[in-house]
C-alpha cells in the first residue's frame, strides 16, 4: 500500500501549492448539498447555484490558470489548465515547462481519479474529503471550489440558513448564518459577487475571497485571489484563454487508466 506522507513529500512543491486550494472549502460540504434560506417573512429559496445568472452558470468552463501561492513570505507561481462546470465537476491538471502533466486530478459526483505519471499510479474513489485528504494536508469540497473558480460562493454546509440583505451605496450585503453559527457574508456589484468572507461558528473569520472583473460586464473574473484570516497565505487565480461553453459529454471529467499505470483504490 502507498505510503500516503511520502507521496506528499515527494510532490512538495506540486502538492503543496493544490493543496492550499483545499483553504477554499472550511467547512466541508458534499457535493451537490442543496442549502434551504429562511429569509425575513419566512420565505425559502434554494441557493445550490450561483447567485448571478451568468451564461457559465450551467455551461462548462475551460481555462489555463497563472497560480501563485504566498506563504511565510515565499511566493510559488505554476500553471494549471483547468475544466469546470457546476456544481462540483472539475478537472486541474498541473503544467510543466515541458513533457506531461505533473498532476492530474479529474473529479465528478460519482468519481474521482487522481494521477501522478511519474509514479505509475492512478488513485480512485469517491470524491470525498477523506480521499482528498491523504493527498492533501486538508480535506476540500469539491463544491465549494467548483464554485468560487466560477466566479459563484459555496453554499454552507447546513440547512434553514437564515438571511439578511441590505445595501451600502451601490454595494449589496447578502449575509448568512447557519444553525451552527457558521456565516459568511457576500458583497456584490452589478449581480457580481466582489467579495465574500467565511466565518466559524464563534464569529471569527476564517477566509476571504476576492473576486476582479476586466469587464465590468463580465459573469466570470479574471482574477480570484483567496486570503487566509490571520494573513500567513493566499493564493491568486489569474486566468486566460478562457472559453464557456455547454458541452454535448462530460466525459473530460473522467479519467481512463492509461497503459502501464497501476490502479490503485481509496476505498
Amino acid at each position: 500500500m502507498v505510503s500516503y506522507p511520502s507521496l506528499i513529500k515527494s510532490f512538495a512543491a506540486k502538492i503543496f501549492s493544490l493543496a492550499l486550494l483545499c483553504l477554499l472549502s472550511f467547512p466541508l460540504a458534499s457535493c451537490g448539498l442543496r442549502q434551504q434560506m429562511i429569509a425575513d417573512g419566512g420565505v425559502s429559496t434554494d441557493t445550490t447555484t450561483s447567485f448571478t445568472d451568468g451564461d457559465h452558470q450551467d455551461g462548462q468552463v475551460s481555462a489555463f490558470a497563472d497560480i501563485e501561492i504566498t506563504t511565510s513570505g515565499r511566493s510559488y507561481p505554476f500553471k494549471a489548465a483547468l475544466a469546470l462546470k457546476r456544481p462540483c465537476y472539475l478537472r486541474m491538471e498541473l503544467l510543466p515547462v515541458i513533457g506531461v502533466p505533473d498532476f492530474v486530478l479529474a473529479a465528478s459526483p460519482e468519481k474521482m481519479n487522481i494521477l501522478i505519471p511519474s509514479r505509475g499510479e492512478l488513485y480512485s474513489g469517491q470524491p470525498t474529503a477523506d480521499h482528498l485528504k491523504k493527498f492533501l494536508p486538508w480535506p476540500m469540497a469539491i463544491e465549494d471550489l467548483v464554485m468560487i473558480l466560477t466566479g459563484a460562493s459555496p453554499s454552507l454546509p447546513e440547512k434553514n440558513i437564515a438571511y439578511r440583505e441590505f445595501r451600502e451605496d451601490s454595494v449589496l450585503h447578502l449575509e448568512m448564518k447557519a444553525p451552527s453559527g457558521l456565516s459568511q457574508i457576500i458583497r456584490m456589484n452589478n449581480n457580481k459577487p466582489v467579495k465574500m468572507i467565511r466565518k466559524d461558528e464563534a464569529g471569527r473569520e476564517l477566509y476571504s475571497v476576492q473576486y476582479f472583473y476586466v469587464d465590468p460586464n463580465g459573469d466570470l473574473p479574471q482574477q480570484i485571489i483567496i486570503t487566509l484570516n490571520d494573513g500567513t497565505a493566499s493564493l491568486s487565480v489569474t486566468y486566460s484563454d478562457v472559453k464557456i461553453e455547454k458541452p454535448a459529454d462530460l466525459s473530460i471529467f473522467h479519467l481512463d487508466i492509461p497503459a502501464g499505470i497501476k490502479e490503485i483504490p481509496l476505498e
